[in-house]
C-alpha cells in the first residue's frame, strides 16, 4: 500500500490525483500547515526536509512531486500518461513535467512572499508580474488542445495543475486566457 504523506495546500495534491488516475490504493496522512504557513515539524520525522509529498512505498520513501509522479507513472502505467521514450512527444512530455517547476513556480513563489512584504516588496512586483505575463502568454500559445500534450491526460498535465492554480489565485490567470 502507498502512504502519501499530504500537507494541505500543496504540491500533494499532485500525487493524489495522480493515484485516482492509477485507480491504486493508498493511505493519506494528513499534515496542516502552521499559522506561518509552514509544514509541521513532524514531517521531518518521515523525510530530513519537513516537506510534501513524500510517498512510502515498497520499503522506500520518496520525496518531489515531480520525482513522484515520474516514478509512478514509470511503475504501475507505463505507455499510458507518459509518451515512449525518444519520440518528439516525450521531449514535450519532459519540458512541461520539469518546466512546471523549474519556470513557472519561482516567479510565482516570488509573487507569494513579495505580497506577504507588504510595502517592501513592492519596488519588485511590476517586474514579477511582467515575468507571470511572459509564462501565461507561451502557455496559451502551447494549449491548442484539452491536455499540454494533445487529446489525452499525461503526468505533464498533473505537474502543470499546482502551478496553473497559484496564477489562478495570484498571477492573474482567470477566464479571459482560454
Amino acid at each position: 500500500m502507498i502512504r502519501v504523506h499530504h500537507l494541505n495546500n500543496s504540491r500533494s495534491q499532485r500525487v493524489l490525483w495522480l493515484l485516482e488516475e492509477l485507480k491504486l490504493e493508498y493511505e493519506i496522512i494528513r499534515y496542516q500547515r502552521q499559522a506561518n504557513m509552514l509544514a509541521p515539524p513532524e514531517l521531518k520525522r518521515v523525510h530530513p526536509l519537513g516537506k510534501s509529498p513524500v510517498i512510502e512505498a515498497g520499503g522506500r520513501v520518496l520525496a518531489e512531486s515531480g520525482a513522484i509522479v515520474e516514478a509512478l507513472i514509470d511503475q504501475y502505467a507505463p505507455g499510458t500518461l507518459a509518451p515512449a521514450r525518444g519520440t518528439p512527444e516525450h521531449g514535450r512530455y519532459l519540458y512541461f513535467m520539469h518546466y512546471a517547476e523549474g519556470s513557472l513556480m519561482p516567479p510565482l513563489l516570488l509573487r507569494l512572499v513579495l505580497g506577504k512584504l507588504g510595502p517592501l516588496g513592492w519596488p519588485a512586483l511590476p517586474f514579477v508580474k511582467k515575468q507571470l505575463t511572459t509564462h501565461l502568454d507561451f502557455l496559451e500559445g502551447e494549449l491548442k488542445a484539452d491536455y499540454f500534450l494533445g487529446d489525452e491526460l499525461s503526468g505533464a498535465d498533473i505537474m502543470m495543475s499546482f502551478p496553473l492554480e497559484a496564477a489562478a489565485s495570484r498571477a492573474g490567470l482567470d477566464a479571459s486566457r482560454p
